[in-house]
Order: structure tokens, then sequence, then C-alpha cells
């Protein structure tokens, strides 16, 4: 016999004798009776239920098919442009329907509207519906002046 063959079946021999050793015994309780070992296992689940402010991250957004806030509830309250470096300036918005305060920059977004623009009095968004994109503007009221 050549020697692969001999390292084969020792190699063979070696793991049949190691395998006889690692049967394992019956599991054994306290009073030395045996377990019975086919008892249909139980499933245990994780259940996260979300319990805080706003809107449920877990819940799917194609589900309910309402992507809050839209621009039709946002108020512009109030813009603090920074003429030397436009990309600090902040715009200050109110959701009318639950009354949230958000502060936007240049490039945040809420919901499906993204801040394209902050200028001195109003703030222009581009609005993602149905694939599409769009440029819509909030503007500061206009204040009333008293003579």
């Amino acid at each position: 016999m050549s020697a692969r063959l001999v390292a084969c079946v020792l190699a063979l021999l070696a793991t049949g004798s190691l395998g006889a050793q690692a049967k394992p015994s019956p599991a054994r309780d306290d009073t030395n009776k045996k377990v019975d070992s086919t008892a249909a296992p139980q499933l245990v689940r994780e259940v996260y239920s979300y319990e805080g402010g706003g809107r449920d991250p877990f819940m799917s957004l194609l589900r309910s098919g309402d992507i809050r806030p839209l621009l039709s509830d946002l108020r512009l309250v109030g813009v603090y442009y920074d003429g030397r470096y436009p990309a600090r300036s902040v715009a200050v918005l109110r959701d009318v329907t639950n009354n949230k305060v958000y502060r936007v920059k240049p490039g945040n977004i809420i919901g499906r509207l993204k801040a394209t623009t902050i200028r001195p009095r109003e703030v222009v968004f581009t609005v993602q519906e149905f694939g599409f994109e769009r440029q819509e503007s909030l503007q500061l009221a206009k204040q009333e002046v008293t003579p």
C-alpha cells in the first residue's frame, strides 16, 4: 500500500474513534430519569412597540401613504439670514397641524421637503413626490406698517 492510502486509513480510524467518544449521554434530571427530548421546542419572539412622539419609525411609509409635514401645513415664522455665509442661514418653520417647530438649514430634509435655498424673506424647497421633483417656496408674511 502506498503511504498516502495508509495516511487516509489512519485518519478515518482516528475520526471514527473520536466520534464514538464524543457521543453525548442522554440528558438526565435530578431524579435520574430521562428527559423527553422529543418535546416540541418553544419559539420566543422579541416584540417591540413604539410609544414615542411623532411618527413610528418602524411603520412603513408606503402603507401609511402620508409623509408629514406637507408644504401646505408649514408656515415660515422667521429667517436668520447670514449674508456672508448663506449656508449658515436658518429658517424657522411651524407646522400648523400640531404646532411643531422645525429649524432648517440649506440641504436639510423634512419628510418629502428638502430646503434648497434660504433667502432673507423666503425658503425654497425641492418637493419629491411620486418620483418627480418640483420647486416650491414659502415666504414670510408681509408686516403691516401703522402710520
